[in-house]
């Protein structure tokens, strides 16, 4: 009987490891916030081919470009609160942490910041979707552990090979740490793909 218990409890934690993670439906007149460093505002692309003009063009939506480059997570979190409150998006696409990478900020800070990002959406009833960024790498680019425990801690649908693929390719880069225009429009289009099968759109 405990054997029988013990296997229902292990099926029912795995079927909860699989399910997809879901947002709710945008409506025709949401606006989102794309949130993060150069990679969010565009460093390498030509005018108005960063990721979230793209994504603008394939949803309909209003996309707000709040990137800024250079900028480390500890920067992004002093910023966020107010942007959250200024725009009131009912999705925030974040991407941030790569300069704390190049930088060689501990890891735990890093997560620790993204965490409290997640949490001011959170407290303002806002639906995050994130992707990761890779970490330096002599072979295969993979992102960086803590955006994955970030997301299974907080049930946030997560993009971990995008921005790898991406930057491991160099038809799609402008340098060694940004994507060349179609590098944008591929990551526009992930990202597109991502909120269908969480169903925001």
């Amino acid at each position: 009987m405990r054997k029988k218990l013990l296997s229902l409890i292990f099926l029912s934690l795995t079927a909860c490891n699989d399910s997809p993670k879901s947002l709710a439906k945008l409506p025709d007149d949401a606006v989102v916030l794309a949130f993060g460093d150069s990679l969010t505002y565009g460093t390498g692309a030509s005018k108005l081919k960063d990721y979230p003009n793209i994504l603008a063009e394939l949803t309909a939506l209003e996309v707000i470009n709040e990137g800024v480059p250079g900028e480390i997570s500890s920067e992004g979190l002093k910023r966020l609160p107010a942007l959250l409150d200024e725009y009131q998006p009912k999705l925030l696409i974040l991407i941030h942490g790569g300069n704390d990478i190049l930088r060689k900020i501990p890891p735990e800070q890093t997560a620790d910041n993204l965490n409290r990002m997640i949490e001011e959406a959170a407290n303002r009833h806002i639906d995050v979707v994130m992707l990761g960024v890779p970490q330096p790498s002599l072979w295969t680019l993979t992102s960086a552990d803590f955006y994955q425990r970030i997301a299974e801690d907080r049930n946030i649908p997560v993009d971990l090979s995008t921005l790898p693929d991406i930057l491991g390719d160099n038809g799609l880069k402008s340098d060694m740490i940004h994507p060349n225009d179609a590098g944008y429009r591929l990551m526009a289009g992930n990202i597109f793909k991502l909120l269908q099968k969480a169903g925001a759109l």
